[in-house]
Parts: C-alpha cells; structure tokens; sequence
C-alpha cells in the first residue's frame, strides 16, 4: 500500500484518528491523480462530485510531497476554512511538520498609516464611523496578524474598512513610515518562507498581472499550483488582464490628497481646488451616464456627444491633479504617490479611450448606483494565462465539482489554454436517487412570458407548504427576484429573506439559525453557499442560466467565436450554463444524510434539442412532473 491509502484508505490514519471520516474510493482515486501529477510536474485537470472529499484528497498528497505548494480558492471563506481547519487536520493527523501561511490581497490587512491618518478624511465624520474607527484602533494595538476577518463584529462592507486598509493605488510600499510594522509584508515574509501557501483566485491573477507590468511577484515561487474551484478562474482572470478606471478609484485618489493636505496644513489652495474639481467632474459624468445600473457596449457611450465632451473634460481635470501634484514633488512621500497614481490611471485612461488593439479587445462601460467603471477587457486570456503556466514549469492541478460538460473538459481548458493535461471525473458519493427528488412543474409558459415568474412562484407556494420553508428560490434576473418577493409576502407565512436586505453572511447566519425560512437570491448565492442539514431542503431555480447577450463582453465573445467559423451558442453559451446549473443544484444535497427537492421553472430543458446537454450533465436525482410525488417526499413517504 502507498502512503496515500494508508492515510485516506480503509483503516487508514484519517478514519482512525477524524470522528466521522468515511472512506470514499473516489476520494482515494483522486488523491493518487494528483499524486501522480506532482511527482511529474504535470497538469491534471478534474471533476469530483459534492461529498467526494476532494479538499483532503489534494491536500494529503501536498503535504506528502515535500514540494513548495500553493492552493488558490475561490473565496476568501473558503481560504479561511482550509488555513483554519482543514489543513491543521490533516497535519496533525500525519504528524507532519509542514510549514503553512494564509496570505490574501492587501485590503484584507489592517494599515497602520492609514489608521492614523483615517480621522482626517472627512468620510470619518459621523458618529457611527468614529466608533468604528474607535474599535479597528483597539484591535490594532493587539492584533498580531493584522486580518481584518478577526474583526467579526464589523460588517465586511462597513464604511471603516477603506478608510483602515490599502489598495494597490494608494499603498505607500517601502516610503510608508509604519513599513517595518506592516501587517501585508509579515504576511508575504511568511508566505515566502512556508511549505503551503493558501491564496485565492483575485491575487493570483493580480500576481500574474503585477508581473506582466514589470512590479515583481507577490507570491513565492512555488513547484506545484493547486486551484480549487477552478470553475471561476477563467472569469478573474479575464478581469485581471484587462484594464480599468472606475469611479471608486477617481474619488479615493481625491480623498486621499484631501486628508494629505489636512494633515499637512498646507498652504497651496490650488492642491484642494485641482482635488475638488475632479470629484465634481467624476459624480458630473456618472450623473450624465442616468440614473439605471447597467453595462453598455463602448459604442453607445460614444455615440453621444455629450458623454464624450464630460469624459474629456474628467481627463483633463485629471491632467489638472498631476500638474498641481507635480510642482510639489518632493514636499511628500504621500502626495508623491498620489501623483504616480493620478498619473497612472490617466495612462490608463488613454489606453480605453484610445481603443488600442481593437481586434483582441472590447471596451464597455458600467454603472452601478453611485459609480462607473470604464474597461477594456481581452476578447480570450488563453495565450496570457498559457505564458503564466508555462514561466512556471511546475505541476498544476486545476479541481472544482463543475468542470465538464458530459465528462467533456474542452470548454473549460479552452479558456485558459490548456492544451495537454489528464483529465478526470469522479461522481459523487452521494444517493441521489434516495436523498434528492427532481421536479418540473406541468403547464409553465416560457420563460420569456410575461407570466413567467408569477407562474413559477403559484406553482411553489404548495412546495413551500409541504417542506415547511427551508428553502433557496434562486433567480437568474434582480427583476424576478424583486416580483416573487412581493408575491411571497401575502402569501407565505415563513420568514422571507431577501438578497440584499443585509449583508449574505448575514443572510445565510439568519437563514440557518430560523430553521424553515425562504430566502430569495441572485448568482451570487448559487455557489460557495454551504448549508448542511434540515435548514434547506428545498431549492428552486428559475430559468436555465444563459448569461445575457446583451452583455457588451459577451456579446464580443460570442461574434469572435463567430469570426471563427464556429458557433457560439454551442461552444460557448451552452457548456457556460450547464456548470452554472451544476452549481445552483449542488446547494441541494451537502451531505450524507442530506435529503430535499430541487425544481426547475424552464421548459426549454424538456422541449428543446440542446436540453438533453443540461439533464445528463446533473446528478442522477429522482425525477418527476407531479406535485403530489414533491409532497409525499417530504411526508417521508415513498414518491
């Protein structure tokens, strides 16, 4: 027997030494594949089904392997579980003496010089912030670690939080006074020296693309790459190695040299007049943009005279900043770095607005409620991410429960440019037909019919009924989400939570602890969402998730692939649906003893050819037409 099965295998370590660690061949076939790619510095991508295991099944392997390993995630949450416990669980469980570092973006680290400086800026001015800031000041003095995660009584979206940490824009590096303190450097320091590196996703792609430009890596030089929902890279990535200004961005800059020249006293007006007339000119074009949060293609912005004349005018407010900032250069490392960054984003400025390689690039513009963003976006990231790869030499394990389409991997190393890899599919342990029933309601219209969603939410209310709430309703539109939610609030009686009525890990706290609530939400929650147990038990999705082709990105993908003599729907629209099915799906059923229904509100699975695609890409639920089968399921009696 290897090492590996006498961890992971029948009497192994784990079962002996982890209550309730259960064996799963699929589990110990997976570890072996990424063994093997390890020891060959090769590159193994895979699928492994919910409850497979594969976070112990790629992490005993790593440890075993004596190799520097850095594991990327998806999310910061995820991050956290597997520096906090998934890891130090299998460590000890081996006796091994395998050193390990979290290590996350900068705005995840408390800075010190921005504390200081915070009571200047005049978003500090209310009562509520100054509290705050009262308590970020207290934990500073005692945190050694400086992760503003341990902060669990501040939102993550408080109002404190840019005020007390850096962004790569305004992060002094080296000339900040408190560098020698610097929570970031300790954390790089450690990263440096540790065998397991844990990161996610946004900083390794914000690695590559800081290396592109010439700054140098942030992250160890690793011998192997292990990326954990790997489903999500190809999207980071894409926003990584494209280029953008945003409103955010514009108005910190001015805010920034405000409090500066606070601090400073100082006595040149024309600083805090350049600084002023720039965040007018930003909220005078975002105002001029209306009042709707969207995207837009580039042509449409451009295609009006008046947007076009606001935007010369905000780069030459701009320009205004870095002359005034330049004059004074020397006076202060803090305000010199300001004009690097006014000088930055107006390079950056020029680049969208230039059009600059129109053929591999789409420019698009955004809104949301107080902001922009204006971008310019690669049409494919396959040949930047592929030299990534490739500068490395090293093994890369790509793994997530929604790779392939039909055991197929194409679409997915096709984005990334994955040429040569072995490629694997394990299914989950799990029953299905047992624990999870599959319904599809009779007589909905298309999902195109103005009735749609008032429909689908009649054909509910009854599902809602027989399994006492508990439940997802999970939907592909704001504008959906919005009319079911006036609908199921006259007419259910369970506690009904909204998508954005709170922060989600507040949601999905409340959610678990009511015990038979509704919630109702968006794409955000139909991944990395993990409720075990009775809370959910019913979980409905309303229409197949084709993403908009009114999306300007999109939309420039899909005539690219069309150039190509191929078709888009096809190779593109369809797989991308398919794993975002998978992903609502599988907040179903997380474990063993797990049982629910999951409904589906979209005809076009049964009555169109590409259908077929969507069904056999799912688990191998029980499935049904009939209401009264969704009913007896949750009576406990046999459909």
């Amino acid at each position: 027997m290897s090492p590996i099965d006498d961890i992971l295998g029948e009497g192994g370590e784990l079962e002996q030494r982890i209550a309730g660690f259960r064996v799963r061949s699929q589990q110990l076939e997976m570890a072996h594949a990424v063994d093997d790619a390890l020891k060959s510095a090769g590159t193994l991508v895979c699928e492994a089904g919910t409850g497979t295991g594969k976070t112990f099944a790629y992490l005993v392997p790593a440890l075993l392997s004596g190799l520097k390993v850095i594991i990327s995630t998806g999310t910061k949450n995820l991050q956290d579980q597997l520096f906090n416990r998934d890891l130090p669980r299998i460590r000890d469980s081996l006796g091994q003496s395998v050193s390990a570092a979290l290590l996350k973006g900068r705005a995840n680290y408390l800075c010190l010089h921005r504390m200081d400086s915070a009571e200047f800026d005049r978003r500090a001015a209310s009562p509520k912030t100054m509290e705050l800031l009262a308590q970020v000041r207290e934990w500073g003095r005692k945190t050694r670690r400086g992760d503003i995660a341990e902060l669990t009584m501040i939102p993550e979206d408080a109002p404190i939080w840019p005020l007390v940490t850096s962004t790569i824009d305004n992060c002094l590096g080296q000339a900040c006074p408190d560098y020698s303190k610097c929570f970031l450097v300790e954390a790089r320091r450690n990263a440096q020296e540790a065998d397991v590196v844990i990161i996610n996703h946004h900083l390794l792609c914000a690695d590559f693309s800081l290396k592109d430009e010439g700054f140098g890596e942030l992250l160890p030089m690793a011998d192997a790459f292990i990326i954990d929902e790997a489903h999500q890279l190809p999207a980071v990535a894409n926003n990584f190695f494209g280029t953008s200004v945003s409103a955010r961005q514009l108005q910190e800059l001015c805010r920034d040299i405000l409090t500066i020249y606070s601090q400073m006293k100082m006595k040149q007006s024309e600083v805090q007049e350049v600084a002023n007339a720039l965040d007018k000119s930003v909220r005078d074009f975002r105002l001029l943009l209306g009042l709707d949060e969207r995207r837009g293609a580039w042509a449409e912005l451009a295609a009006d005279s008046h947007h076009l004349k606001a935007l010369e005018q905000l780069h030459e407010k701009l320009a205004d900043v870095i002359e005034v900032l330049e004059a004074l250069k020397g006076t202060d490392e803090s305000l010199d770095a300001c004009c690097e960054r006014a000088g930055q984003l107006s390079r950056h400025l020029d680049l969208i607005t230039s059009d600059e390689d129109a053929d591999s690039n789409v420019r698009w513009f955004e809104t949301t409620r107080l902001g922009f963003r204006l971008a310019q976006t690669p049409l494919e990231i396959a040949e930047a991410f592929q030299k990534q790869m490739q500068s490395h030499a090293n093994a890369w394990i790509f793994t997530s429960a929604t790779l392939a389409v039909g055991g197929d991997f194409s679409h997915f190393c096709s984005q990334l440019g994955i040429k040569e890899s072995e490629t694997a599919c394990w299914d989950s342990p799990f029953d299905y037909r047992k624990q999870a029933l599959w319904y599809v309601p009779e007589g909905l219209p298309e999902p195109s019919h103005e009735s749609f969603v008032e429909k689908l939410v009649e054909s509910v209310i009854p599902l809602l009924e027989a399994s006492k709430g508990r439940a997802f309703l999970l939907f592909t539109s704001y504008r959906a989400l919005y009319r079911a939610s006036e609908m199921l609030e006259e007419k259910i009686d369970y506690p009904l939570l909204v998508q954005g009525s709170a922060p989600k890990g507040e949601l999905l706290d409340r959610f678990r602890e009511l015990g038979n609530a509704v919630l109702l939400a968006t794409s955000s929650f139909w991944e990395g969402v993990d409720v075990q147990g009775e809370a959910l038990s019913l979980v409905v999705i309303d229409k197949l998730p084709f993403a908009s082709p009114g999306d300007p990105v999109m939309q420039a993908r899909l005539d690219a692939i069309k150039k190509r003599g191929l078709n888009p729907f096809m190779q593109y629209q369809l797989p991308q649906a398919v794993i975002s099915l998978k992903q609502g799906a599988g907040r179903l059923i997380r474990g063993v003893e797990d049982r629910g229904v999951l409904v589906t509100g979209d005809m076009r699975m049964l009555n169109r050819p590409y259908g077929k695609i969507f069904i056999d890409a799912m688990p191998s639920f029980s499935r049904t037409r009939q209401q009264q089968d969704v009913e007896q399921f949750f009576s406990g009696e046999s459909a």
